[in-house]
């Protein structure tokens, strides 16, 4: 059998390795088109999410977990590299883990759309050290992107907020949750909070059952095509999710942007300490805290529902 790029020479199953050139090659086409489109629309500053689907997150995590001002939940992932040159090895293998892997990070909502995807890092580090070097934030910093603006418990806040573990930063776009609850409002926030945060859990592994190489270890040689395939696997499975209708936001292209601008340097680096201020997030963590006591019922929200459709 000839000598295939994309996995190893002692590979010798076809069907595989038909599978994998299929998705890399997919991930190819995907991508090219995603980053011309990039290329026409950055005159006019494509962002991620406009303001009307910032609008449609808050209203269905709201009435789905009981969180005002959610846009999703933040975590990551590893894919084992099966095939990583023994040169790299050591940056790659954490010690928990014992082989090589290689990070995703990723956003996803309730009906698990995958909003932000940053792959490639060596698994070596953690999660913190990869959301310094994402773009998740990009746009907080440079002031543009849609209005995110929230009233939670009577107090206004500017930013929407991800969920996200307990190894997370305490910035003011974080909400974690409470390690070691001492009453029983604490106790039902980080209940609902953990509840709410298994949506990027529960993307992960649909991500990996709907895609089988992501469920194995990767084979290819290089980074960046390992890149090609699970980009190609996150932008397919967001296709999946809107051909079947299930994505909560509808594609509008007359939807307002909000600022397209970036700002001047000493107010990014305003809005950089207003994104990293601790203060601002115990603040937020409170009034969620007396949000969720008094408006939400003890429900089974386990994340249970749709499941199945899901898988």
């Amino acid at each position: 059998m000839a000598s295939n790029p994309w996995w190893s020479s002692s590979s010798d199953d076809e069907e595989e390795m038909f599978f994998g050139n299929a998705i890399l090659r997919a991930g190819q086409i995907l991508i090219e088109e995603e980053e011309e489109e990039e290329e026409e629309e950055e005159e006019i500053g494509e962002n991620e999410r406009t303001t009307n689907d910032v609008q449609q997150l808050y209203q269905a995590h709201e009435a789905r977990h009981g969180f005002p001002g959610m846009l999703g939940s933040i975590d990551c992932m590893h894919w084992e590299w099966h095939s990583c040159p023994t040169a790299w090895r050591g940056q790659y293998t954490r010690g928990d883990h014992g082989y090589p892997t290689v990070i995703l990070e990723a956003v996803a909502s309730q009906d698990l759309w995958i909003w932000h995807s940053f792959f490639g890092l060596p698994g070596s580090l953690k999660d913190l050290n990869v959301l310094y070097q994402s773009a998740i934030f990009t746009d907080v910093v440079n002031g543009t992107g849609p209005d995110t603006c929230f009233t939670v418990s009577g107090v206004e806040y500017r930013r929407g907020y991800y969920l996200a573990d307990g190894i997370y930063p305490s910035w003011s776009t974080i909400v974690k949750t409470i390690p070691y609850p001492e009453d029983e409002k604490r106790k039902k926030f980080a209940k609902r909070q953990e509840a709410a945060r298994k949506d990027i859990e529960r993307a992960f592994g649909v991500l990996q059952k709907k895609w089988a190489i992501l469920a194995q270890p990767a084979r290819a040689f290089t980074p960046k095509r390992l890149r090609l395939c699970m980009y190609a696997c996150i932008l397919l499975h967001n296709m999946i999710i809107e051909d079947e209708g299930r994505a909560i936001c509808e594609y509008d292209e007359n939807a307002p942007w909000g600022n397209t601008v970036p700002v001047d340097p000493p107010q990014q680096d305003l809005n950089s300490f207003s994104l990293t201020n601790d203060f601002t997030h115990a603040n937020l963590q409170q009034d969620l805290v007396e949000h969720i006591w008094n408006n939400v019922n003890m429900v089974d929200d386990d994340g249970a529902e749709g499941e199945d459709e899901d898988e």
